[in-house]
């Protein structure tokens, strides 16, 4: 497989820095939670957990909307739930990525329903194109086209999520 790079480790790590800043200014004076979906948040969470000052706790879920394949199923199976209490609580939820929305659209709904004091949502990447569903992106790393990506967390079948950049899949 070709891969033809879309961002590189420079760009992703300066955007991380912003990203850091505004969420610490936005969250001033208060503990943060920081809820990563698994398996792709994993890099961007590491990294943006550095940038931010405040204090935090981090934890983590698992869903999955893709089952191997590189287009959405359509149906989100719900893998691993968060052991941190998130009631009253400021969380932010880490995607590497949106998509169509289903997955954050899922994942929103259920968490409200355990009433957070806020609930805010970053993702590097925001295929706007791809959207299905209407879900609110608070805090957005690059907006990129709708194309295959892996790479900084994304994968292809568990492959490729090691790359220090992101770069478009194809043959």
């Amino acid at each position: 497989m070709l891969l033809k790079p879309l961002l590189t480790a420079d760009q992703i790590a300066q955007r991380i820095a912003e990203l850091g800043a505004q969420i610490t200014a936005d969250y001033q004076g208060q503990e943060l939670i920081l809820l990563g979906v698994l398996k792709g948040c994993h890099p961007y969470l590491s990294d943006l957990a550095r940038s931010i000052d405040l204090p935090m706790q981090i934890d983590y879920v698992q869903v999955a909307s893709y089952h191997g394949q590189q287009i959405s199923s359509g149906a989100v199976r719900f893998k691993r739930d968060h052991e941190i209490p998130i009631e009253g609580k400021h969380v932010l939820l880490v995607e590497d990525i949106v998509d169509t929305g289903l997955t954050l659209g899922y994942l929103r709904e259920l968490l409200e329903t355990r009433q957070p004091a806020s609930l805010a949502v970053t993702a590097l990447l925001n295929k706007v194109e791809a959207r299905t569903h209407d879900v609110p992106v608070e805090y957005i790393g690059f907006d990129i086209p709708n194309r295959f990506v892996v790479g900084y967390g994304l994968d292809d079948e568990e492959r490729y999520r090691n790359l220090p950049y992101v770069a478009v899949l194809g043959d």
